[in-house]
């Protein structure tokens, strides 16, 4: 029973959180520079996850050629570059990923 009324209570808590800030931001006015800085958080967020990814191996910084998950990082970033399509990106990252690994 107390790990049920953990869950809800943290649900409650991580939902007024969520909440509040929505509502203050429908009742005040975002100043131009928060609106243009917020603006930037989801792709520093998503470097911040990928990029360890890429660059560690094993807990070994590895920025060889004979890291894949790297190669394969490079080529969605390439192809992301060109077709600005998440979803080829996303697909041609993981296929690259699958053919070097099995190389």
């Amino acid at each position: 029973m107390n790990i049920w009324l953990i869950m809800i209570i943290g649900g409650l808590i991580t939902f007024g959180m969520r909440f509040s800030l929505i509502y203050l931001f429908g009742r005040f006015e975002v100043p131009e520079t928060m609106r243009r800085a917020l603006h930037y958080v989801p792709p520093a967020v998503l470097s911040a996850i990928i990029l360890p990814e890429l660059l560690y191996h094993n807990n070994v910084f590895d920025a060889s050629l004979g890291n894949t998950r790297l190669l394969a990082g490079i080529i969605a970033v390439v192809v992301a570059w060109y077709s600005k399509n998440t979803l080829l990106t996303i697909l041609v990252g993981m296929t690259a990923l699958l053919i070097l690994q099995l190389l």
